[in-house]
């Protein structure tokens, strides 16, 4: 019993405290610029954004995981979570 509530708050604890990095959105903006000044179009622009946005996740959640002190599996497991949380967008309303 006490093992199990340990181990739900220790869970909690991680999910509530990596929910900044999952806030910090990619830094679109310097994305869309640089697209912009590349006259990207099409397929070409969506590639490009989807590489430049998944690329400032990368840095971000890395700068994390040192901010963590995470090693190992877990700084991998942490990096993959945070990435897709950070590069999933929101479903069209």
């Amino acid at each position: 019993m006490l093992r199990k509530l340990f181990t739900t708050s220790v869970f909690a604890a991680g999910v509530l405290g990596s929910a900044g990095v999952y806030a910090q959105a990619p830094s679109t903006p310097d994305c869309a610029a640089k697209a912009t000044e590349k006259k990207l179009h099409g397929a070409a622009l969506n590639s490009f954004m989807k590489k430049c946005e998944r690329d400032a996740a990368t840095s971000a959640c890395d700068a994390a995981a040192v901010e963590k002190q995470l090693a190992g599996a877990a700084r991998t497991s942490f990096t993959k979570k945070c990435i897709k949380g950070a590069t999933t967008t929101p479903p069209a309303q």
